[in-house]
């Protein structure tokens, strides 16, 4: 299942003549842009997108402007496609950062070579599929989500000061946020740090940590204010949350997914 059988590499290509394969094939382009030809069709792609051929469509590639890419033939995968399609990258290059690997893992003497190459295959299937079927997302929004990801465990973050440095009015952005998430990014913020101090005191039985410093990873300075969030949106202080221990930090995140819409935003 999502097998990887062969992973190359083109540099600045103008055209690749008419051809099939007996695999499914994936192409990256990481640069340039052009377009596949299959028979009468045309499927124009630009850098950050990738073209999912299924196997034994003949197809060629041309490009005025030149182009490279990242190409991987794989069997068996999951998708469902019957045709072929353009599916494009987020803005955080998952999946270019996935070709990357998979390129360098094909290529290196690793002993563990194999399994890296699975490990990688079924990852770009799974993004693949996500992206396919997944509603379409402004890249201001995802880039806002990376940005509030990547420092949310900071108790001095400043989100306004973030979103007051994009180049669009804060009450815009605002509004497409929750548009597209159904949440503002202030609510995203504090749901987030919620949602992974739950799991910490899920798992803090022998950490030794206590609620405080569970509170302070998540980018809560103040305990007190932390539990009263807690409380607001679990119904039970951290400390009984932790205490009654649900089955899996992931079942009570899942279970609550919507509580997040009830939380008034914070400014």
């Amino acid at each position: 299942m999502n097998d990887i059988i062969f992973v190359g590499r083109h540099t600045t290509v103008y055209t690749v003549s008419r051809h099939a394969h007996d695999s499914w094939e994936y192409v990256y382009c990481t640069a340039g842009g052009g377009a596949f030809l299959f028979g009468d069709r045309s499927l124009p792609y630009k850098k950050g997108d990738v073209v999912v051929i299924p196997p034994h469509v003949p197809h060629s590639n041309d490009s005025q402007q030149g182009f490279n890419n990242i190409h991987i033939n794989m069997v068996s995968p999951i998708l469902t496609l019957k045709e072929p399609a353009v599916i494009v990258d987020d803005s955080n290059q998952f999946l270019l950062n996935a070709f990357q690997a998979a390129f360098y893992h094909y290529y290196s003497d690793r002993r563990e070579r194999t399994a890296l190459l699975s490990a990688y295959g079924n990852l770009i299937s799974y993004y693949l599929i996500a992206y396919q079927t997944g509603s379409s997302r402004s890249s201001v929004v995802d880039e806002i989500e990376h940005h509030i990801i990547n420092h949310y465990s900071n108790c001095d973050y400043k989100l306004d000061d973030y979103l007051e440095s994009l180049p669009f009015s804060c009450d815009y952005l605002r509004k497409l946020f929750q548009k597209e998430l159904g949440v503002t990014p202030h609510q995203y913020l504090n749901n987030k740090r919620l949602q992974i101090a739950a799991e910490a005191l899920v798992n803090a039985a022998g950490s030794g940590n206590t609620v405080a410093d569970i509170a302070l990873m998540c980018g809560f300075r103040d305990p007190l204010y932390f539990s009263r969030m807690f409380k607001k949106k679990y119904g039970v202080s951290p400390s009984q949350y932790s205490k009654e221990r649900p089955a899996s930090a992931e079942d009570a995140i899942s279970s609550d997914s919507d509580s997040i819409k009830l939380l008034p935003e914070e400014d």
